[in-house]
């Protein structure tokens, strides 16, 4: 558990891939697919929710992509890059093994010698966990503020899962469903400028609660890695994932309700890590959630990985349905399995 009281959430940026993947465009490349195992078209959408899902130009690497968010996010704070004190790269995707992708985030963006810079790595729950870390070094003292920053590729994924599909002839309607979440997948990219609260960010929300959660009995429900040169596989057991994942969540949220005093009467939007509308459906149900309170971006957006949680509140923030005097939660949930929720507090409201 972490308690803040001098953790303000100052400034999000975020970046939509310019080419847009529609659940009927990756059907009609499965055709063949399709008709040998007889699957009606309209599946995809209809199970996981999912219209479309954005793709970054060909090549672009995960450190471009949140190079983009980090500019924005500067921009937008209206903050000297020079001035940044730490900087946080969280996606599930990653330049390559060495070095650190936050490397070549804080070269394209001409940060200081001096800023602190690492890879912060947890499956799709990695930005959450860089919030909880940067806002501890803020809390003590240690840094005035930081970036962090995620961008996530999915165009490797989609295209190895759509050839392997193509030519193993050997797959049934049952061992199709291992790659299934793989076709949810979609890109993006997200900043968040953190920093020591002030009179002069009165007006911005800030970061007071967090609890955690790890159940590790669960870490080979979602493999996913490079199988061969250009080759990036996941083999999901989606079923069980959400069941185990939903269950983690439930007693996160339980372990979220007993420290900080909240309840889903006194929070007025949600942020979730989104995977499906089956998912969603279900947390909201088992959580005794408000379903009209979780902002969602499932639909156009897919799973987005690290991605997913903060820029949806960041869209929220841009419709202004999350606003000052309103309390949110963040509630992210990976592979492995572990679960985080942050309790985010807009200044004016006690």
């Amino acid at each position: 558990m972490a308690l803040f009281s001098q953790v303000c959430l100052h400034t999000f940026g975020y970046e939509l891939p310019p080419q847009t993947l529609t659940s009927d465009d990756l059907e009609r490349r499965l055709v063949p697919l399709y008709e040998r195992l007889k699957l009606p078209e309209g599946r995809l959408e209809m199970m996981s929710g999912i219209g479309e899902r954005r793709l970054w130009e060909p090549g672009t690497r995960p450190s471009r992509a949140a190079a983009r968010a980090g500019r924005k996010t500067l921009e937008a704070a209206d903050i000297d890059p020079g001035s940044i004190e730490c900087l946080m790269f969280s996606s599930v995707s990653r330049d390559m093994l060495e070095p650190a992708t936050a490397s070549f985030v804080h070269h394209a963006l001409g940060l200081s010698p001096h800023c602190l810079v690492l890879d912060v790595s947890n499956a799709c729950l990695g930005f959450l966990d860089a919030m909880v870390l940067l806002g501890s070094m803020i809390e003590l003292g240690q840094v005035a503020n930081g970036l962090i920053v995620s961008g996530e590729t999915a165009e490797e994924l989609i295209e190895s899962t759509i050839r392997g599909l193509l030519e193993d002839t050997s797959l049934t309607r049952k061992s199709i469903k291992s790659a299934f979440a793989s076709l949810t997948i979609g890109s993006g990219a997200v900043g968040l400028y953190m920093c020591r609260r002030s009179p002069e960010t009165k007006d911005r929300p800030c970061l007071v609660h967090g609890v955690w959660l790890a159940n590790t009995d669960f870490s080979d429900l979602c493999l996913g890695g490079q199988a061969a040169p250009q080759t990036t596989l996941m083999a999901t057991d989606s079923e069980e994932l959400m069941i185990q994942g939903i269950d983690t969540a439930r007693r996160t949220w339980e372990l979220f309700l007993s420290t900080s005093g909240w309840s889903d009467d006194s929070i007025d939007c949600y942020f979730c890590h989104q995977v499906g509308t089956a998912h969603a459906r279900m947390l909201v149900e088992r959580l005794g959630l408000t379903p009209e309170k979780n902002f969602e971006t499932l639909a156009f957006l897919g799973n987005v990985g690290s991605v997913s949680a903060p820029i949806t509140m960041a869209m929220a923030i841009e419709q202004n349905r999350f606003a000052e005097g309103m309390r949110g939660a963040m509630l992210g949930i990976g592979s492995g399995i572990n679960c985080m929720m942050l309790g985010i507090d807009w200044q004016g409201r006690t």
